[in-house]
């Protein structure tokens, strides 16, 4: 049975011997590296910016010097006065190439190096107004949630020490009450209350001072201090109260409905008055709790949300995916007709608009547009003219050749070999590929690019996994450890055969 922390005596060796707890460390943050962290604009040169993207990028030099270029005149702009500044428009750029050669990839790792709100949006998915569908204002809105996560997220970060010391406050405050709050409920002395007494040296009982009673509740809350941080009262329980979210939150937006921007549901619910309910829980568990409610004291929403805004307009990046699909030859029936009216809700969006959103009105004058698509059947000139014309720079990837495969599997930072490499050693097996097995998959992932669909590098990802699949399949029973070597003569054996046949390479490669 455990003891209540209240009922200990208060002194040192009382509240090291009788307060147990699990020999456990403090579960940490687990760092994780998603590319390049966000740079001072200042600092990023178009150079700098193109080497940067080198690191996770094969070739496309043409596109990653546009991009490049895109990003340094945002930082431009702001440098110039205040009266023509406003007027300084972004170049929007159209990527043409097949999939799989790194259109979104550039554009997706360009925002990430800027600390840009970066929005990915399938042009397709959008209908014309007065059709069923999504309607073209909501990508904006889209990327307004995903700049006020951005910011909310850095905050999060500036304040993480701040609210874990108060939570460790609140945690000694739980395990330990303030001797205010644990004599309030006590009658006074003078009305038959409890007095403290100590027995001293010379064996006659002796009223314990305030003072000396004080020192001896810090040094058990000094003690207590250090046994939680040494994470031994994981599983002590203690009661916190909490906000009572037991209500389901009703998703009542209709389909087609996404410009009302609200979801009657969350208006009800907050609506609704807060209920609050104590309930008995670990202290890793108030842990969590009780962080979450110290970082929404330590952050202005307001202020996230201002900040969150102006990043939208002024750095915002909005990547439009298969631009090819909704153009056509115009003056056409059927589809085209669709798509042509796709095109005219657009670009309001592209030249400069007004957009609401829960959280205020955005302009989208200084929103950087990066489009892309194949263009197999249609063409950039195919679009309706003014489209044409908010799209300045047109930039064309080209395919990706049996030497860019090889280097893709071995340059960049997270290289397809070096992510396998990873899984594997997990289980104590470590992958070594010779020079002539890179050279192999290469060569049979451009082989059969040519004689099917050509996806570009996402055929590595197919033949990687055909080649391992038996090796990853075997390796938890197997146990052996040691070196896997992947030579050419393994490469071939497992993936001659199926690339040499048509139907087999069609189905499985």
């Amino acid at each position: 049975m455990e003891v209540p922390i209240s009922e200990l005596q208060l002194d040192e060796e009382a509240s090291e011997a009788v307060v147990p707890g699990p020999d456990s460390a403090d579960e940490g943050a687990i760092a994780i590296d998603d590319g390049p962290a966000a740079a001072d604009p200042a600092s990023l040169t178009p150079r700098q910016i193109v080497a940067e993207l080198d690191r996770y990028i094969i070739g496309q030099s043409a596109a990653k010097k546009s991009v490049a270029i895109a990003l340094r005149n945002r930082w431009r702009r702001q440098q110039v006065e205040d009266e023509l500044r406003d007027e300084i428009l972004p170049n929007n750029i159209i990527m043409i190439g097949p999939t799989g050669v790194g259109k979104t990839e550039i554009a997706r790792r360009l925002a990430r190096l800027a600390g840009a709100p970066f929005l990915k949006v399938e042009a397709s998915k959008f209908t014309e107004v007065g059709y069923v569908g999504r309607d073209v204002e909501s990508m904006v809105r889209d990327l307004v949630e995903i700049s006020i996560n951005m910011v909310r997220g850095e905050r999060e970060d500036e304040q993480r020490e701040t609210a874990a010391r108060r939570v460790e406050e609140r945690l000694l405050d739980l395990l330990l009450p303030p001797a205010a709050d644990a004599d309030n409920d006590q009658p006074d002395a003078d009305e038959g209350g409890h007095r403290h007494f100590l027995v001293g040296s010379s064996g006659v009982a002796e009223e314990e001072a305030d003072d000396e009673l004080t020192a001896r509740r810090r040094r058990t809350r000094d003690k207590l201090l250090g046994l939680l941080q040494d994470g031994k009262l994981e599983e002590r329980e203690v009661e916190v109260e909490v906000t009572d979210t037991a209500m389901p939150v009703l998703d009542l937006q209709a389909p087609g409905m996404d410009s009302l921007d609200w979801n009657i549901g969350e208006l009800l619910q907050d609506m609704m008055p807060k209920k609050t309910r104590r309930r008995r829980m670990s202290v890793a568990e108030a842990r969590r709790v009780l962080f979450s409610e110290e970082l929404d004291k330590l952050i202005d929403m307001e202020e996230v949300i201002d900040d969150a805004l102006d990043r939208v307009e002024n750095m915002g990046i909005i990547f439009l995916d298969e631009l090819d699909k909704i153009a056509g030859e115009r003056g056409g029936g059927g589809p085209d007709v669709s798509r042509e009216g796709v095109q005219r809700d657009l670009l309001p969006l592209v030249e400069g608009s007004t957009v609401q959103t829960r959280y205020g009105m955005v302009a989208t004058d200084h929103v950087l547009f990066i489009a892309a698509g194949a263009f197999h059947v249609s063409k950039p000139s195919d679009l309706i003219p003014e489209m044409q014309g908010r799209f300045p720079i047109r930039v064309e990837l080209r395919s990706l050749t049996e030497e860019d495969f090889a280097r893709i599997l071995t340059e960049p930072r997270n290289a397809l070999l070096t992510q396998y490499s990873a899984l594997v050693a997990t289980e104590d097996l470590q992958l070594e590929f010779m020079e002539e097995a890179i050279r192999e998959i290469a060569r049979i992932a451009s082989e059969v690019n040519q004689r099917t669909e050509n996806i570009g590098a996402r055929r590595l990802q197919t033949v990687l996994t055909t080649l391992l699949e038996d090796v990853m399949f075997d390796l938890p029973d197997s146990g052996a450890g040691g070196t896997l070597t992947i030579d050419g003569e393994f490469v071939r054996e497992r993936l001659a055969a199926i690339a040499e046949d048509e139907d087999l390479r069609r189905y499985i490669l």
